[in-house]
């Protein structure tokens, strides 16, 4: 698509525009094109941040660009913060010591074959068919059931409407926003106050609700606010990653190709998948002292906005940036963000990826989309497919 108009870009950028969503390879080359760093009158006024380098400083400096603050220009308000992002270190460290022990290399290596068998039956319901609709039917269940499963051990009967509630609370504009995130706090509530009465399982519902923060016993909005933040991350994310990753196999039926005859490659071809097909493509910060970004003067009390996405195709750090290539030196993209906030869950998130794209490449071939489809993509700070209906030929 055609990138939107310069004077959009330059005084009128708006991450919730569902136009930037169909257009955002072509937007934001502009943008770093003209300004790594504009000034949006939109929602109050805010500077976007396109630049590889500008990102990534603005990221690392916590002290300058705090995200206890955010960028306040979404509509609806959380009945909590989302814990650890919505605090800045030292504070921060102290929520995040908690939930990362649980989602280290070793940690999620045990829940390679439950997940392989979860894959292997959610294919199975649909591969027969010849088409699915791939998010409703693989996408968006396989992050909910491996996360509710082996993660936080949550009931099965309870996925589908913590799903919904997930997706609708962070949708911008959605007029069940605001009921959606009563609905998440209410059942994370009710969910921990029920772990609190059974048996420890080991889990990171188990240390979170007997943490201490400072010495005293963590608080039930501090439990609250670091689940909620669990859930959010690892369910919305991981399926937008596997929705965009199989709308590109549409696109260049070589990549899926070359993958089959070269299985070992997958999981580099991740990397570089997410690198220029982020699901999670922006986050905000406030300035909380005078700063100097890109030439222009910060001034305290700004709002910032951290575009992964487009750092992740400047040219800069990226040769032949809007090219997939897996013979990249390295590949140093912000899919999974940067500095203190970097996500907690992003091998958890790839061992998710690895095993969906090793049995769907396994088991399907030919990835179309249907005839007729034109794909739609979720708008503001992550992107995603809105659907994703495809035909496929079942390979033997």
């Amino acid at each position: 698509m055609d990138a939107l108009p310069d004077e959009w870009c330059l005084r009128h950028f708006d991450h919730l525009s569902p136009e930037l969503a169909q257009s955002m390879p072509e937007t934001m080359a502009r943008m770093r094109e003209m300004c790594p760093v504009a000034r949006s009158e939109e929602h109050g006024g805010y500077w976007v941040v396109s630049g590889y380098e500008e990102s990534l400083a603005v990221a690392q400096d916590w002290a300058t660009y705090s995200s206890a603050h955010g960028l306040n220009i979404i509509t609806t308000k959380m009945a909590v913060r989302n814990l650890p992002v919505q605090v800045d270190p030292p504070e921060q460290r102290i929520y995040k010591r908690l939930i990362n022990p649980f989602f280290t290399p070793a940690a999620v290596a045990p829940w390679e074959a439950p997940t392989r068998a979860l894959v292997t039956r959610l294919i199975d319901g649909f591969i027969d068919k010849g088409s699915c609709e791939f998010m409703d039917d693989f996408a968006r269940p396989l992050p909910s059931l491996s996360f509710f499963e082996l993660a936080i051990n949550a009931p099965a009967e309870d996925l589908e409407h913590v799903a919904h509630l997930a997706s609708t609370s962070s949708t911008p504009d959605d007029p069940r926003a605001r009921e959606s995130w009563l609905g998440l706090y209410e059942w994370i509530k009710e969910f921990t106050r029920r772990r609190r009465g059974e048996l420890p399982r080991g889990d990171v519902i188990d240390a979170v609700i007997h943490a201490e923060i400072d010495g005293r016993p963590i608080t039930e909005d501090e439990v609250i606010g670091t689940v909620q933040l669990l859930i959010l991350g690892g369910l919305e994310t991981t399926a937008g990653a596997l929705g965009l990753m199989i709308d590109r196999f549409c696109a260049q039926p070589e990549i899926p190709a070359l993958l089959r005859s070269r299985p070992e490659l997958i999981p580099s071809a991740i990397q570089e998948l997410l690198r220029l097909e982020p699901s999670f493509v922006a986050v905000g910060r406030t300035a909380v002292k005078d700063a100097e970004l890109g030439g222009h003067r910060i001034a305290a009390g700004d709002k910032v906005l951290i575009h992964w996405a487009s750092a992740n195709r400047d040219q800069g750090e990226f040769e032949a940036a809007d090219s997939f290539d897996l013979d990249r030196e390295r590949n140093r993209h912000l899919s999974f963000g940067a500095g203190p906030h970097r996500c907690a869950g992003s091998n958890l998130a790839r061992l998710n990826l690895r095993i969906a794209l090793e049995e769907l490449l396994a088991r399907l071939d030919g990835f179309r989309l249907q005839e007729g489809a034109e794909v739609t993509y979720h708008r503001g700070l992550t992107r995603s497919p809105d659907s994703l209906p495809i035909t496929f030929t079942p390979r033997s």
